[in-house]
């Protein structure tokens, strides 16, 4: 959930996954990429310039095809401004200084939504599917049709959650969430924000804005929370 590795200033330009959680929202329908011109040097182009010729002017990518939030190709692959931030961190080859943190996390911190009924753990159950479903999102010759499921979170493809499945090493594991935590208003409030935003807590972490971006709704969240918290969960055995 914490991971803190900076993002390649290619890969941030150019990556269409479930959670790059880089779209934008203009609703606007691009027109499809051209063809490439006939003489281009690659090689006296910059790894960013040629990141973005490539996703952007190559014709190699249909910007003009339709994501499942309501915008194009194009947005999707347009970086943001925290993004871009980051980007810029990456290229530096540094370390991100406090004062570049401090205005990511009030940037990201200032995009959080609480749920109206206030922080509570939803069903555990539903949690558990949520956490282990990567469906949702994925866009390109073989797009996920939201009709036929509901997007899931995808946390298993960075995670260990539960002794009884295996997840990904990426990010820290995660068994044993909420008897090792307890649940403590602020513990949930906590962990809330971080899969809300996580960008409020770690700067230019590679994990998703999952409610930001709307990847999850609220209610969503907190189902996962339960699987993270709830002493019944497999998380916690």
């Amino acid at each position: 959930m914490l991971h803190k590795t900076p993002i390649s200033a290619a890969v941030a330009a150019a990556t269409l996954t479930l959670f790059t959680a880089g779209c934008t929202a203009t609703g606007q329908v691009q027109p499809k990429a051209t063809e490439a011109p006939a003489q281009v040097d690659y090689t006296k182009m910059k790894p960013q310039e040629l990141a973005e010729y490539l996703v952007f002017q190559s014709g190699s990518y249909d910007l003009a095809q339709p994501t499942q939030e309501g915008t194009t190709g194009k947005d999707r692959l347009t970086q943001d401004e925290l993004q871009k931030v980051c980007s810029q961190v990456a290229r530096s080859g540094k370390e991100i200084d406090d004062k570049t943190a401090e205005r990511i996390n009030k940037m990201a911190m200032a995009t959080i939504k609480y749920p109206e009924g206030g922080i509570k753990l939803g069903d555990w159950r539903k949690g558990r599917d949520i956490a282990w479903s990567g469906f949702g999102f994925r866009t390109a010759h073989n797009p996920d049709d939201h009709n036929r499921g509901t997007p899931g979170g995808n946390c298993y493809n960075c995670h260990q959650l539960a002794a009884d499945r295996t997840g990904g090493t990426i990010g820290p594991s995660l068994t044993g969430y909420g008897k090792i935590r307890g649940s403590s208003p602020e513990m949930l409030k906590y962990a809330y924000e971080v899969i809300y935003n996580p960008h409020a807590y770690f700067a230019c972490t590679q994990m998703p804005r999952s409610g930001a971006k709307g990847l999850l709704t609220q209610q969503q969240i907190l189902d996962v929370m339960a699987y993270l918290f709830d002493p019944a969960s497999p998380v916690n055995k």
